[in-house]
């Protein structure tokens, strides 16, 4: 999972950086509001904490330019404004929840989950598909009879994957949302990874295949 942090205060988005990436979520940190507008219209994210209190562009502004281009991605507004009117504006122009500054880490990872339980994505804490599964706590694949850990972009391209059976992800989506907007990751770093995975998945006797769709993607399937 992918989430965009808009905070104008650099010590504040660094150390939120950091728990979301402790937490193996994948992250991006802006700290303007024009720079979080041109993140946020990519469309390649999965949530978005945005500041209200922003320069060049407000946070208000930023989440209203947002729905008016229809993207729908779930907003977590962050605010140091606790007045009743200021979170019903927030509401208002499009926000899905607001949390007021100042607040303790286990609040924002749980409004976090909600917000991801709210938009279908939560599929507990594993991901299953053929005798293989992928456990979301743990951060490793395991079969009935064995199991391996996974470096964390193994995990984060191993949960696109199983998120999307059926489906081939294209490159160009796993590079933005696993490496980054404006990453200069190349096709090859995928490939390495893609490679690394497929090992792991033999160690361990898994019945599924990452498949190569030349010039497109990759999609699973049982072999």
């Amino acid at each position: 999972m992918k989430i965009l942090i808009v905070e104008d205060e650099h010590p504040l988005a660094d150390a939120l950086t950091e728990i979301l990436k402790q937490q193996k979520y994948s992250v991006d940190a802006v700290y303007n509001g024009a720079d979080g507008l041109e993140y946020a219209l990519t469309g390649i994210y999965d949530i978005i904490l945005l500041d209200i209190m922003l320069p060049k562009i407000d946070g208000l502004e930023v989440l209203r330019r947002i729905r008016a281009k229809r993207i729908s991605t779930p907003i977590l507004l962050l605010t140091a404004k606790s007045l009743t009117s200021d979170k019903v504006a927030g509401l208002d122009c499009g926000a899905d929840d607001y949390l007021t500054k100042p607040f303790a880490t286990q609040e924002l990872l749980a409004r976090i989950r909600a917000l991801t339980r709210r938009i279908g994505e939560f599929t507990g804490d594993e991901l299953r598909h053929g005798n293989t599964a992928l456990d979301k706590n743990a951060f490793e694949l395991k079969t009935e009879s064995n199991s391996v850990k996974l470096a964390p972009r193994e995990f984060q391209l191993m949960e696109m994957l199983m998120s999307n059976v059926g489906r081939i992800v294209q490159k160009e989506r796993i590079i933005e949302k696993i490496w980054g907007y404006n990453s200069d990751a190349e096709y090859n770093s995928v490939e390495v990874y893609i490679s690394f995975i497929r090992k792991k998945l033999s160690h361990i006797g898994s019945d599924i295949q990452i498949k190569a769709v030349r010039g497109i993607g990759y999609s699973i399937e049982i072999s």
